[in-house]
């Protein structure tokens, strides 16, 4: 299931606060600016600075 676009709109990466791009075959949100990577579980993005992975 794809996450609804106008919630994709106000999330922002909990350490930068810059944007996010989501990647649906992934099952994760990308920050670009930090290069970690949040994933998804069960429609829900985990947004832990601590569990995320760099890219």
């Amino acid at each position: 299931m794809a996450i609804d676009p106008k919630f994709l709109e106000i999330l922002a990466c909990p350490k930068c606060k810059g944007s996010l791009e989501y990647r649906e075959a992934e099952a994760s949100l990308i920050c670009h600016d930090c290069r970690l990577r949040y994933r998804i579980e069960d429609d829900i993005p985990v947004m832990l600075i601590d569990e995320a992975v760099a890219l």
